[in-house]
């Protein structure tokens, strides 16, 4: 039996920003540790491995991490930095380098806060 799997791996990051014309105070300069969840489902390979969580791992921080943490998003990304924007841009990303005949990129999650998230799955984007 090859059931397919689930693999997640988690990831911090620390970042400013402002929400262009939003009436409230994240108008202003502030900052966040981001919590972002990568899940990747597939079948397992010869070795009962899925993917990787070392090429998880490298994949993810070149594409998403190395460019936000300690950065100012108004400067690194072209739209407005809402926790919902950032999360389509970071599936656009990672779905053209997880993506494969093995695994698929199914889901992920973006806490802006402890208490604040959204997500993204698989079926949404279809």
């Amino acid at each position: 039996m090859n059931p397919a799997l689930e693999v997640t791996k988690v990831f911090t990051f620390d970042s400013a920003h402002n929400l262009k014309e939003y009436k409230g105070k994240c108008e202003r300069l502030h900052g966040h540790t981001y919590r972002l969840e990568v899940t990747v489902k597939g079948k397992r390979d010869e070795e009962g491995i899925v993917v990787d969580f070392s090429d998880l791992k490298t994949i993810v921080k070149n594409k998403i991490i190395d460019k936000l943490d300690h950065a100012y998003l108004n400067d690194v990304l072209r739209f407005n930095t809402t926790c919902e924007n950032m999360l389509v841009w970071m599936w656009q990303i990672l779905s053209e380098h997880l993506d494969c005949e093995r695994f698929w990129l199914q889901k992920l999650v973006l806490w802006e806060t402890p208490t604040s998230c959204v997500s993204l799955t698989r079926e949404d984007t279809c």
